[in-house]
């Protein structure tokens, strides 16, 4: 007997077929958004946090002061605690700063800020709902207004819950974030919320940041300097770097009603020159028409002639660098090393556009290097979670927008850059075991994340290049010093061999010659002392001196 047929149509297999928010994506798939293993996890919620109020206190031109404080409610359940100094969030736009996946101030804006997608809060409060079904309890202080409220996000329509809200009498300023999360873990490692704000701190060296661990200690990281970063400016974007989609989107959202005045207000370095030379390349095109009617086709065709013109090189006032003084200055500040050498490249493009900076910094000796081993702890937890393991890559600090990057290390341009770099030509005989930190900073307007974790800089042909030779040129005065370190020690080693001999020999000399033989190693000390530069037989005073004068040699260099 012949089975019933299982055959469906279309109509019985699409009528499964359903509408999902992004939040409902993000809930599935809360890894994409960093949150892949307990102490990546918790890191991850303090990177999102901390970097939002470090973004909103430079706009305000505030220099950052930030606390955070952790406890441990249950093994795997802990309460963050984060408040800034800054301006505040308006009420009225709460539930949506912090509780709507893609909602935010940056994503749609040229400049340069930590925060990028408008994922980051949002994705906090997503995961404490998600682990432990509690909201996020916020209190603000604006110059208006000063309040309170309960936050959570109804996933299936991506929507801000606010709840709660009160009125604050007490006098407050900036914001403060609490929040319960599970499945999260504190731990003192390479990749663990300490090191991740010994990192921030050292990359933002204007910043003042206190950190409550769990066990009640105080860590505290004081500013480095008073002098505030650099204040990235919003531009428009460049003629290189837009596609074909993207001017259509400007044009249909252009008040302009030419082709050309829109040009001109829409994208920077578009001149009347430019325009002509543009109406050259592309003859069959109306530049008097309503650029909202702009065709696909035409637009297309505008896109390749931008290719076949000779532009200026985009605007760099989109970015703000940490500058090699306050990087120098951070190093010693938290490494303590014995020997810096910080360099700043000249800002550069990558896909055709997008303008980038990279600044670089070796540090040698003191607190350097020295990657931690490996527990058995971190072990088994990273063969249940697939997190990454501390490793030899710990000798390269990353940063991007003055980020730190504690991991996807294997998959970005810095890790690759710093690997690809024969350490043994700048006298570093096993770069993964010496005592060296290379610092890596990359600013940039768009900074190509490899994932939406922003962990990874995408190994784009152009970052890579300019990250090693940013590196080179740091390498090339530690191979001084360290030369000069050498060459030191083998004066000094020839100096005692040689002194070991000076009484014997002065004995000899005295009985061939008659000579007293007290004058005679007086002498011969002293023709020792001229030959290998000692002073009066002080072999380790002039040893300290000389190490000192090393030290500065990366400086003159650098001028």
């Amino acid at each position: 007997m012949m089975a019933a047929s299982t055959k469906q149509n279309a109509d019985d297999i699409f009528k499964e077929f359903k509408e999902h928010s992004i939040s409902e994506f993000f809930r599935r798939n809360a890894q994409m958004l960093g949150y892949s293993g307990k102490v990546r996890s918790l890191t991850t919620i303090v990177h999102e946090y901390l970097t939002n109020s470090a973004d909103a206190c430079e706009e305000a031109d505030i220099l950052p002061e930030i606390k955070v404080v952790i406890k441990e409610l249950d093994e795997t359940k802990y309460a963050v605690t984060i408040s800034d100094n800054g301006p505040g969030i308006p009420s009225k736009l709460v539930g949506k700063a912090l509780a709507t996946v893609l909602a935010g101030t940056k994503f749609h804006r040229y400049k340069q800020q930590r925060g990028q997608q408008g994922i980051g809060a949002a994705g906090c409060t997503l995961y404490s709902k998600i682990t432990t079904g509690k909201p996020i309890h916020v209190m603000a202080g604006t110059s208006r207004e000063k309040y309170e409220c309960d936050i959570t996000i109804d996933i299936k329509s991506n929507k801000p819950v606010v709840e709660n809200t009160n009125r604050l009498e007490k006098d407050i300023k900036g914001t403060t974030i609490y929040g319960e999360f599970g499945d999260v873990k504190y731990e003192k490692s390479d990749h663990g919320v300490y090191e991740y704000i010994k990192r921030t701190a050292l990359s933002n060296p204007h910043m003042s940041i206190i950190l409550v661990e769990p066990d009640g200690n105080e860590a505290v990281f004081l500013r480095a300097t008073n002098e505030p970063p650099k204040k990235a400016r919003e531009i428009k974007p460049h003629p290189l770097g837009i596609t074909t989609n993207d001017l259509l989107e400007f044009a249909h959202r252009s008040e302009s009603r030419k082709i050309g005045p829109f040009l001109q207000e829409s994208l920077a370095r578009v001149t009347p020159g430019k325009i002509d030379e543009l109406k050259a390349i592309v003859k069959d095109m109306d530049f008097d028409s309503d650029p909202r009617q702009l065709s696909w086709d035409n637009a297309e065709k505008l896109v390749k002639a931008f290719k076949g013109i000779k532009w200026m090189a985009p605007e760099l006032d989109s970015m703000s660098e940490i500058g090699e003084k306050q990087i120098e200055v951070a190093i010693k500040n938290i490494l303590n090393p014995t020997f810096v050498s910080v360099t700043e490249r000249k800002p550069k493009v990558f896909r055709g556009g997008i303008p980038f900076v990279v600044e670089a910094g070796i540090a040698y000796g003191g607190s350097s290097g020295k990657p931690k081993e490996v527990s058995n702890k971190e072990k088994a937890e990273a063969q249940l979670t697939g997190a990454p393991l501390p490793s030899a890559e710990g000798n390269v600090l990353r940063f991007a927008n003055k980020v730190p990057l504690l991991f996807d290390a294997s998959n970005c341009a810095i890790t690759e850059a710093a690997k690809t770099i024969d350490w043994k030509r700048y006298s570093i005989a096993n770069f993964d075991e010496e005592p060296i930190s290379v610092f890596v900073n990359v600013s940039s307007v768009y900074v190509p994340y490899s994932g939406v974790g922003k962990q990874a800089v995408s190994q784009e042909e152009e970052i890579i290049d300019e990250i090693k030779l940013a590196v080179q040129d740091c390498a090339r005065a530690l191979q001084r010093y360290l030369s000069g370190i050498r060459n030191q020690n083998l004066k000094e080693s020839r100096y005692k061999t040689i002194m070991r001999y000076v009484s014997q020999l002065s004995g000899d000399l005295s009985d061939i010659t008659g000579a007293k033989r007290e004058e005679i190693e007086r002498q011969l000390k002293k023709l020792v002392e001229e030959k290998y530069n000692i002073d009066d037989g002080e072999e380790d005073e002039a040893s300290g001196e000389k190490s000192k004068s090393n030290e500065k040699e990366p400086e003159e260099g650098e001028d």
